[in-house]
């Protein structure tokens, strides 16, 4: 996999190290809490929000802690009955 997303990042002109582990927990979280579909598009708007904030790991990082967070918050709603 880290030869995968090594060839990704030079095919696209991406010199950016993130924290892969904590980009594979947000899928999983929104995987089983939201969606399976909705795992790789959240990965996208992620990446995309920390683009729009100047990019760099951090953005990256408080992107995805937000939406993990959201997921979690989306699932315990559901469980309650409640739709955001």
């Amino acid at each position: 996999m880290h030869e995968w997303i090594a060839a990704a990042k030079a095919e696209l002109g991406i010199d950016l190290d993130v924290d892969i582990a904590e980009l594979l927990d947000m899928t999983k979280v929104v995987a089983h809490e939201v969606a399976r579909p909705a795992a790789p598009i959240t990965s996208f708007l992620v990446g995309y929000a920390a683009a729009l904030r100047a990019g760099g790991a951090g953005a990256v990082s408080e992107a995805n802690r937000r939406v993990t967070g959201l997921a979690e918050q989306w699932a315990t709603e559901r469980e309650n009955g409640a739709a955001l």
